[in-house]
């Protein structure tokens, strides 16, 4: 398939937390529109199976490639590691697939030989054992400490963030005796930069934190540099469609966006 600088770029979640990542690539590559995609009717992603993760990636993928995107970026851990390498096969040769766990995983194996560092995401993420068989693969004698956090993306997706019940909610999952002596923590899930200032106020500003949004951002703009498919003209519009909607994301995406936006209802299954 030939692809045109001026097409697209898509990006999809189950909801909230993937506008991160877009925000972070609309920063980085302002010539470049975006379709984004929050599978709002079935978030969290975490709690799901890996079969049903999968069923939503592949009707997600589906929409995307019918709206003639040159690339997708999965602005979901549990969806990387649940539906990365399906989807791969999926689209074959048509379009290139980024996760949101590969360009981390270059990046602590490039910047932290021979140290502790802790990750905490959703329990579909931490039970697949990715992140650790990924960084282990690096051969660079790295120990990662891993704490499953499944309440923290359904608070942020409610808007509990910021206050005194994410303060108590993140302190109890950040006091876990295994993150102990740690020199970075990878934030796992990309609805934790949303509270990653809460997080940094945690440590006190001494903990060096990972967020994934900038580093794919930055993988992003390579995969485009290398295939000579940025856009040089700035005509810049994006779409943001929700399998379902809900006013979190209608505010979120207007917070990152600094803008009005229109959700586009599209359910996966009609």
């Amino acid at each position: 398939m030939k692809l045109s600088p001026s097409q697209p770029i898509g990006v999809f979640d189950s909801g909230i937390g993937g506008l991160t990542v877009a925000h972070a690539i609309t920063k980085l590559l302002p010539n470049e529109s975006m379709i984004y995609f929050g599978d709002t009717a079935h978030l969290p992603y975490g709690d799901k199976s890996e079969a049903a993760i999968q069923a939503y990636s592949i009707k997600i993928a589906d929409i995307l490639l019918t709206k003639g995107c040159k690339v997708i970026v999965i602005a979901c851990n549990s969806a990387s590691s649940a539906a990365y390498a399906l989807l791969k096969e999926y689209v074959r040769n048509d379009i290139h697939i980024i996760n949101v766990i590969d360009p981390m995983v270059n990046y602590v194996v490039d910047e932290f030989a021979g140290k502790r560092i802790g990750l905490i995401g959703t329990k579909r993420t931490v039970q697949s054992g990715v992140y650790s068989k990924k960084i282990d693969e690096g051969k660079k004698d790295i120990t990662l400490h891993t704490v499953a956090t499944p309440l923290l993306a359904p608070m942020i997706e409610e808007g509990f963030f910021n206050n005194q019940i994410s303060h108590e909610i993140i302190a109890q999952y950040l006091s876990d005796p295994s993150l102990e002596d740690i020199d970075a923590l990878i934030l796992a899930c990309t609805h934790y930069p949303l509270i990653k200032k809460e997080i940094n106020n945690y440590y006190s500003g001494k903990m060096t934190i990972l967020d994934s949004s900038e580093i794919v951002a930055n993988a992003l703009k390579a995969y485009l540099e290398k295939e000579d498919l940025l856009n040089p003209q700035p005509l810049v519009s994006h779409q943001f469609l929700v399998s379902d909607y809900t006013e979190s994301f209608e505010a979120a995406a207007r917070m990152f966006f600094h803008q009005k936006v229109h959700l586009e209802k599209y359910p996966l299954w009609n």
